[in-house]
């Protein structure tokens, strides 16, 4: 293929047919600022800030522009700069300039390009603003419309990726609004509350509700026993709100953390996944030796979940009957561990650290109870926990390295890497075979099941039964599997699906990458990295060999799916409305 020669700002580019302007400017290392602009999901040159000099009539926005051979671009001339401001300042005469009180603060796109533009708060264009009421019935994600900015990028990411679509422009003209349809909230439509919208949004209109102050009420309280756990993904990306690079794993550290903070026990989501493996694995081979409705489908993402209930109801029979790890660790919590320590269970309350905005909403299920406690009280997310961390001064970078507590804290490398895409069915598959072969598995990776490809398959042998099994992530590609599943062209015996593109490292909850970083670096990649890592550096490595999980079994739920095992760890569904 012949490449297209051009020159930006004197330098000269060689770039493929196709390529934009803005591409081609991000190869020759020359910056152009953006705001709408999020590769791959969202490339419309609708806020105009990346516009540039061609020597055309007039200004053209470079992220939808294609090269041509011989075509001089100039992104700093006069013009270019007046323009951008200009722009830039329109927008902001129709925001709401919060700054100081915003969540986004120091992390906002819009704040870093008027100090980079030099837009000081006034602008020129000072004039009527809309103002729209704040959307805060969901329990997960809260919406500011008056922060908006009209990028559509969130529309995007719940049209494009997700394939869900329950937001996007409505009304026209300056009345123009990004919402549900028919002036409904979030919590009134088929949301999700995957948060990817939060994630893609580059400004502070779409967040996570915030609960940390019901977490410090409860540490305020004396009368309340206070435990903590801590998903996988956390701590694959918790160190970014510090400065700390990209995929550098601080378990340690954040452990350290919680016990500053005043929690009364610290322990770890990864025991409640290896004890995951062993419901699931379980329910997965008595499914296969006693004619069980197959493919047998994971359900430890509450974003996946509601997305079947809404979207694939006759698919919900195959789904896994398991709860999601924090909500059975929630379970243990406040049966087995509050009866070691001779507590009463409705004093003991249970926060969950989680990368994830719909384990908000999971956390208020009324089926994820036992004897009308909550199995988890309070749900925060990646970034809360760092604000919380924040707000007590505690100087996270120079934290010693701390363990989880016992008895509950005790997990292996199988579980960590629950936080990614495929590690859920590896950990599974670890487990799995040595049950049904009796052999020890000598190479743990599953190199089948690995990876960023939207839709892997993969067969496993174990002794006369070959197994094949299917990986999602996001429910865009989860939609495309299950079709292809519910017309006969796939079968599969197990599929694990996570609701999140990347899996719980690139959550709806965890450290927002702003989109010129998203476009340098690959942060699925790098923050599965840091869990594969830890993986690696475990003694035990499948889930069946934790002592402590033998030891609960031992003296308390006696076997895997047994009765009591099913009353604590298992859980229903229900048919939503598509709307």
């Amino acid at each position: 293929m012949d490449l297209i020669t051009l020159t930006i700002d004197g330098v000269e580019v060689q770039v493929e047919p196709g390529t934009t302007v803005l591409e081609a400017a991000r190869k020759a290392h020359i910056h152009i600022p953006t705001l709408c602009y999020l590769e791959g999901i969202n490339e419309i040159g609708a806020c105009r800030i990346c516009c540039v000099d061609t020597g055309a009539r007039s200004l053209q926005a470079a992220c939808v522009l294609p090269v041509s051979q011989g075509m001089k671009v100039r992104t700093n001339t006069p013009a270019v700069r007046e323009a951008r401001k200009m722009n830039l300042e329109l927008i902001l005469s129709n925001h709401e300039r919060k700054c100081l009180t915003c969540v986004r603060s120091g992390n906002c796109e819009l704040q870093k390009l008027s100090h980079d533009l030099g837009v000081s708060e006034e602008t020129r264009f000072e004039g009527r603003k809309t103002d729209r009421p704040i959307d805060d019935l969901s329990p997960s994600i809260v919406r500011e419309p008056n922060k908006c900015v009209l990028c559509r990028r969130c529309v995007a990411a719940c049209a494009k990726v997700q394939k869900i679509g329950v937001i996007g422009p409505v009304m026209r003209g300056f009345n123009t609004a990004i919402a549900p349809a028919w002036n409904k909230q979030l919590a009134e439509v088929s949301c999700i509350n995957c948060g990817q919208c939060i994630e893609a949004c580059p400004v502070g209109c779409l967040h996570e509700k915030d609960d940390t102050e019901k977490v410090w009420n409860l540490l305020a309280d004396p009368d309340r026993h206070v435990v903590v756990q801590t998903a996988p993904a956390v701590r694959a990306a918790l160190g970014e709100e510090f400065g700390m690079p990209m995929g550098t794993c601080v378990t340690g550290k954040m452990a350290a953390a919680l016990r500053r903070l005043g929690f009364d026990k610290v322990f770890d989501t990864d025991f409640g996944a290896d004890l995951t493996i062993m419901e699931e694995g379980t329910e997965l081979l008595g499914r296969l030796q006693n004619g069980g409705v197959l493919p047998m489908i994971t359900s430890c993402s509450p974003g996946w979940i509601k997305y079947c209930e809404h979207y694939y109801p006759e698919m919900i029979p195959n789904l896994s009957s398991c709860k999601s790890p924090h909500e059975m660790l929630g379970a243990v919590i406040k049966s087995y561990y509050a009866g070691r320590e001779d507590l009463d269970p409705n004093k003991v309350a249970v926060v969950s650290v989680m990368p994830c905005t719909a384990k908000k909403f999971e956390a208020q299920r009324p089926e994820l109870s036992n004897n009308g406690l909550q199995d988890v009280d309070v749900v925060i997310t990646t970034r809360e926990l760092a604000r919380m961390i924040k707000e007590a001064g505690i100087d996270f970078a120079r934290l010693p390295d701390e363990d989880f507590d016992d008895m509950l804290g005790e997990s292996t490398g199988a579980s960590v890497i629950f936080g990614v895409t495929g590690g859920v069915m590896e950990a599974a598959l670890r487990t799995v075979y040595e049950v049904v072969t009796g052999k020890t598995l000598e190479k743990l990776e599953f190199e089948g099941v690995r990876g960023f490809e939207g839709v892997k398959e993969a067969s496993v042998q174990m002794g006369d039964m070959e197994v094949k099994v299917a990986v999602a992530h996001g429910t865009g590609n989860a939609a495309r599997l299950l079709d292809a599943v519910k017309s006969g062209k796939k079968q599969y015996h197990f599929i694990e699906i996570m609701g999140c593109p990347g899996g719980c490292v690139t959550g709806g909850g965890q450290p927002i990458v702003c989109a010129d970083v998203q476009a340098e670096v690959n942060v699925k990649e790098l923050r599965a990295k840091a869990l594969y890592g830890e993986d690696e550096g475990k003694k035990l490595r499948k889930s069946h060999e934790n002592p402590s999980i033998k030891k609960l079994y031992a003296e308390f739920l006696g076997e895997p799916n047994s009765h009591r095992a099913h009353k604590l760890l298992h859980t229903t569904y229900v048919t939503r409305d598509k709307y």
